[in-house]
């Protein structure tokens, strides 16, 4: 059976959580300094999350086993007279399980991504990612994303 990547329901969110806890291992392994050993959204908040419009997140199973997700919100730039009035989908997280990694589960995820960010008429699709995760890097800049900021830090 082939992967399927669809709107996320509550039925979801254990799995979700799972992975919510791999991708803030991964940030935290990378810079304990800043990460906490948390995740990101409780129950509760993920059910809000996936109700809303707004923020719509992504699934992708696999035999009904959810394998990776990709959170993201709708955003265009509010009270500013130096930005174009764009809407833009940012993707807020992307991850995969990790017993899933390299099976194009990613790259499932992002295309569906980019395709409901056309259909609802968005100007592009952006992402953070940090530079603690170089494999995510290599992964996005692999699908075709370049960097247009960089944020940059001095430890004092």
């Amino acid at each position: 059976m082939s992967n399927i990547v669809r709107l996320a329901d509550k039925k979801d969110i254990p799995e979700i959580m799972n992975l919510l806890k791999q991708v803030n291992k991964v940030h935290y392994d990378g810079r304990p300094d800043l990460f906490k050993l948390a995740t990101k959204y409780c129950p509760k908040q993920l059910e809000t999350i996936i109700s809303n419009d707004e923020t719509p997140v992504f699934v992708c199973e696999n035999e009904g086993k959810v394998l990776g997700h990709g959170f993201c919100i709708l955003q265009r730039p509010e009270n500013t007279k130096l930005l174009t009035d764009i809407l833009t989908l940012y993707i807020d997280d992307i991850c995969v399980d990790e017993n899933a990694r390299g099976k194009h589960v990613g790259k499932a995820i992002y295309e569906h991504i980019l395709k409901y960010a056309k259909e609802e008429g968005c100007y592009n699709v952006t992402l953070n990612v940090w530079s603690c995760n170089p494999g995510a890097m290599k992964f996005y800049e692999k699908l075709g994303l370049k960097p247009y900021k960089i944020g940059m830090e001095k430890i004092l």
